[in-house]
């Protein structure tokens, strides 16, 4: 399969600080994912950059990615796929590839996010694979009202997307009273993915993680992020 990705050795992104980020083709993107045609990746400079690696104008191969990430400092934080998904055809994940991104990553501080389907067996024994090896795969849920399930699966921890109105730190609760943070880098001007780190924990204790809808898409996914409205702050 085409995983042709590039990695960016000091990112420019405000969010996220100046670690290491990659971006991975598009053809790695579920193809059940709900706001695939709503994600933030698609507009400005970023929306470029994806095509021209999916294009396959920059970046190399998937053997190539693994050699940069292993060449990396032991204990560096970094971001897989600012845009992009798991080596994956849409449906399936590439649980060799994966095992392999996850040895390349040993002693780095690998994290990234997956749309993939969580109800698929094999999906899930991937992703519980990668983070059981130190590479922190999030699992997506695309409102509040589906985090609880994505818990339930019992593969990695879970982050959100939340209604854009959402701002500012407070904590909101699932219905099934699971708390979820709101990630300080939307609020907070000194904070980014490098001074903060917590999506790169898999902790069993880790709070779940939101992001309000953003992006020239903000309200379709905002519509999407509704699915929950009987959710209440903590």
């Amino acid at each position: 399969m085409n995983y042709r990705t590039q990695l960016t050795l000091k990112s420019g992104n405000e969010k996220t600080g100046p670690i290491p980020v990659s971006t991975t083709t598009q053809t790695t993107c579920p193809l059940t994912c709900a706001i695939r045609d709503a994600c933030y990746a698609k507009a400005g400079p970023l929306a470029m950059h994806w095509a021209k690696v999916t294009d396959g104008n920059r970046g190399g191969d998937f053997e190539s990615f693994l050699m940069l990430v292993a060449a990396l400092p032991l204990g560096q934080l970094w971001r897989h796929n600012q845009a992009g998904d798991l080596p994956g055809d849409g449906t399936l994940i590439d649980a060799a590839a994966l095992r392999k991104l996850a040895k390349a990553n040993s002693g780095r501080r690998g994290f990234t996010y997956t749309h993939y389907d969580m109800a698929i067996a094999s999906n899930r024994a991937a992703v519980r694979a990668a983070n059981k090896a130190g590479f922190t795969v999030n699992l997506s849920a695309n409102s509040l009202a589906e985090v609880d399930a994505a818990i339930a699966r019992k593969a990695g921890p879970v982050v959100c997307v939340l209604p854009s109105d959402v701002q500012g730190k407070q904590t909101l609760r699932t219905p099934n009273g699971a708390p979820v943070v709101v990630c300080p880098a939307t609020y907070r001007d000194d904070v980014t993915c490098a001074s903060c780190g917590l999506c790169q924990s898999a902790s069993n204790t880790r709070p779940v993680v939101g992001f309000p809808a953003h992006g020239v898409s903000k309200r379709r996914a905002d519509t999407i992020a509704r699915g929950n409205p009987s959710a209440i702050a903590a």
